[in-house]
């Protein structure tokens, strides 16, 4: 089945009085929800939306700040885990309407972690693909050599300068720096198509893009993956490409130590987004997955 195309009109949402966008294939079976990472959107699984669909109720949004949804004044809305986590848990009771399987990649990760472990009747199950380190988190970056660590700290109180922050947010928003940081973040570079760079693009022309982008670069607090996985109560399995470069898989495998973890399954080859990188891939192993606990 092909591709979701990004110009198909997505749905909209309502959410605390913000619209929320976001994309749905298949009309019966389980429910599955699909959760981006960081800068991305619901477009990002346009190559699973239409796979799982064939046999499952599948969603995929755009958490608060990122894609389509809105992105409103920080401060006005905390742009954290909690905050995004509660997002899809009323997500799952409004427009699902009951549990789901969740999967998230990158910093969706954590996002569906925090769902399942602070609502676990709505989690059927979760899939981490390439989870977020967040290896600028307070607790890990006192483990940092003393000039990594003062160096991130520096870097964050720059970018707290609103000026500065904007003008270095325009220095990255353009589209051969999203390219080269994407052929970085892939393996293979056929992926990175101009598909691609159009839908990380479109969102941070936006208003209020760049103040969503700096404080979640500011953001060194709340959960880690080793805090929410063993709490989690539902069938819970880490897909990793394994080259990925900015998380690294030896920290995954030793994730999947915790003994909530079911399943480790290396993606040989692949980046950070597995999913949207080798989809012939990531969706064979998710639909057989969402099967076996069905």
């Amino acid at each position: 089945m092909t591709a979701i195309s990004i110009t198909q009109t997505p749905k909209t949402w309502n959410w605390r009085g913000h619209n929320i966008t976001y994309q749905q294939a298949g009309e019966t079976g389980s429910a599955v929800v699909l959760v981006h990472g960081f800068g991305a959107s619901w477009g990002h699984w346009r190559q699973n939306l239409p796979v799982l669909g064939e046999s499952c109720r599948c969603y995929a949004i755009d958490l608060i700040g990122f894609g389509g949804s809105d992105k409103p004044q920080p401060g006005t809305v905390n742009y954290t885990f909690e905050t995004w986590g509660e997002q899809l848990a009323d997500f799952c009771r409004d427009v699902v309407g009951g549990s789901a399987f969740l999967i998230g990649n990158s910093i969706g990760c954590i996002v569906v972690m925090q769902t399942a472990v602070e609502h676990p009747e709505l989690a059927l199950g979760v899939a981490a693909i390439n989870c977020s380190i967040r290896l600028l988190h307070d607790r890990k970056r006192i483990t940092l050599p003393w000039y990594r660590n003062y160096g991130s700290l520096v870097m964050q109180r720059v970018l707290g300068n609103r000026q500065i922050g904007n003008f270095f947010f325009k220095q990255i928003a353009k589209p051969n720096v999203v390219r080269k940081i994407l052929l970085q973040a892939y393996r293979r570079p056929e992926a990175v198509t101009d598909e691609l760079i159009d839908l990380l693009m479109k969102p941070s022309q936006d208003q209020g893009a760049a103040d969503v982008f700096l404080a979640f670069t500011r953001y060194s607090q709340g959960p880690l993956p080793e805090d929410l996985l063993p709490r989690l109560t539902c069938p819970t399995i880490l897909l990793w490409g394994t080259e990925d470069p900015w998380e690294p898989v030896e920290m995954g495998k030793e994730l999947a130590k915790i003994s909530t973890v079911d399943e480790f399954i290396p993606l040989e080859g692949l980046g950070h987004c597995p999913q949207d990188e080798a989809p012939e891939v990531v969706n064979p192993i998710l639909l057989s997955w969402i099967k076996q606990h069905q």
